[in-house]
C-alpha cells in the first residue's frame, strides 16, 4: 500500500510552487479563488498517490471527501472555535469561510483528474 512515486512527488511540489506564487503575487477576484481551490485538489491528490498507492477513483474520492470535510469545517467556524483566528496559518490551510463555489471547483478539480488520469492509462495501454 505504502510506495514512493517520484512522478507524483515532481508533480505535487510543482503544483505547491504554483499554490504559493498564486497567494503571493496574485490579488484578484477569479485567480486566486478559483483556480486555486482547483489546485489544491489536485495538489492533495498528487501528495497523496506520492505515498500511498491507490486506484485513481479511490484517491479521487478520498480527496474529494476530505475537500468537503475541510469546507463543512468552515461552515462551522472551526478556526474561531479552536482559538485559531490569530494564527495566519491555520486560517490559510484550514480557511475560515464556507462558499459553495469553493465545492464546486474542489470538485471540477478531482473530475479533472480523473480525466488527466483516464487519458493517461488509455495512452499507456496502447
Amino acid at each position: 500500500m505504502l510506495k514512493f512515486n517520484s512522478r507524483y512527488f515532481a508533480l505535487a511540489l510543482l503544483i505547491l510552487v504554483v499554490e504559493i506564487l498564486i497567494a503571493i503575487y496574485v490579488h484578484d477576484s477569479f485567480i486566486r479563488p478559483y483556480i486555486g481551490d482547483l489546485l489544491v485538489v489536485i495538489f492533495i491528490y498528487c501528495f497523496l498517490k506520492s505515498f500511498v498507492s491507490l486506484s485513481t477513483s479511490n484517491a479521487a474520492l478520498y480527496v474529494l471527501l476530505f475537500s468537503y470535510f475541510v469546507e463543512a469545517l468552515q461552515y462551522f467556524r472551526i478556526v474561531q472555535h479552536l482559538g485559531f483566528q490569530r494564527n495566519n496559518l491555520a486560517r490559510i490551510i484550514i480557511g475560515t469561510s464556507f462558499d459553495w463555489k469553493d465545492i464546486l471547483m474542489y470538485t471540477i478539480g478531482i473530475v479533472t483528474v480523473v480525466i488527466i488520469e483516464s487519458v493517461f492509462s488509455s495512452e499507456n495501454n496502447m
